[in-house]
Order: structure tokens, then sequence, then C-alpha cells
């Protein structure tokens, strides 16, 4: 089964973005949207793991979550992948707050003892709001600078708990649904 590490957004956040960049949207971009529902932030994206490896990776968040404090998110600004005017994800930005990355790192390190590989990109915190699609021409994406650039969005999220997600690939989409939530601060 396909699994990650996310914090997911509450609804109202979610439905608050999602109609922030409505406009983006509606330029006909070519650009698989994200749904709504499945606005997150991911951590750690651990792909296809037997059922039978799913103890060891709650058991290594459920300690790493004991010990971080709940804090709050901070998210502001948007952007893209590699490049805005090649762009193959964009997004909305998250703070990487000392929080935030202790929380990242610990992760990190509690499942590379089994065996997960430890990512060695620099940790960029953000919120997918679309794919673009990667035959596309360069052209299309000319103005995304511009656009992005005109959205004034800022929201503060609450984390409270990590969430262990499933992930579906259809030819509709992914779809994510929530395995397991685990409280910080031990609660």
């Amino acid at each position: 089964m396909r699994t990650f590490i996310a914090l997911n957004l509450p609804s109202r956040k979610r439905q608050r973005i999602h109609h922030a960049v409505r406009t983006l949207r509606e330029e006909g971009l070519p650009v698989r949207w994200v749904e709504p529902d499945n606005l997150h932030l991911t951590l750690k994206f651990l792909g296809e793991i037997r059922p039978e490896r799913l103890a060891d990776v709650e058991g290594a968040v459920a300690r790493v979550a004991a010990t971080t404090q709940p804090f709050t998110l901070v998210m502001e600004g948007f952007g893209a992948f590699p490049t805005v005017r090649r762009p193959r994800v964009i997004w909305m930005s998250a703070q990487a707050t000392p929080e935030l990355r202790c929380l990242k790192q610990d992760l990190e390190w509690a499942l590379a003892d089994f065996g997960f590989e430890a990512e060695t990109r620099a940790f960029h915190p953000h919120v997918t709001l679309g794919r673009a699609d990667p035959g596309d021409r360069a052209g299309a994406f000319r103005t995304l600078d511009e656009m992005l650039a005109r959205f004034d969005v800022t929201s503060e999220v609450a984390v409270r708990t990590v969430d262990i997600m499933r992930s579906h690939l259809s030819k509709e989409g992914a779809q994510y649904r929530v395995h397991s939530a685990v409280k910080l601060g031990g609660g």
C-alpha cells in the first residue's frame, strides 16, 4: 500500500485555500488541480510498503509525536517546483519553523531505523495545489509568476496530530485516506 506521513489541514482551511486560488484554476492552465479534501503537507513519503511494516511505521511516528509539542503551522506565499516557467508542482508554502523542521528530521531518523531511506533534498514545506502535465510547453506558464504574486493568503493551522496516510492512485487522481492519526505531545 502507498503510504506517507502528513499534516492534514482542517476542512475550513482547505476550503479557504481552494477558494483563494480559484482565479488561478480558471486560467485554463494545463494543470491537474488537487481537490480541497486532498490538501495536506507531506512530511515523509514512504512509497509502497507491505501491511506488516505498518506497525513499525506507527511505532516510529508515535515515538516522535510523544516528544513533539503541538505547534502552529503558518502558511503563506505561492510558488512552483522546479520553476514557475516550467512547473511540475504549484504549491502554497509553509514556514519552515524550528518546530516543523524538528518534527520532519525526527521522523526521518525514526523511520531510518526501520530501513526507510532518509530524504537528502532540502525540506521545502508546502501544500501541493496542482500538478502540471509534463509534456506542456513552457509558454503555457509565462504569466504564472505574476498570477502567483497577486495572491495574498496567510493561514495559521494548529498542528495537533501527525497522520499516517494511505494513497490510492486511479485515473480520476489520487485518493487519500487517514490510516491513523497520532496526537502530538503524547496526548
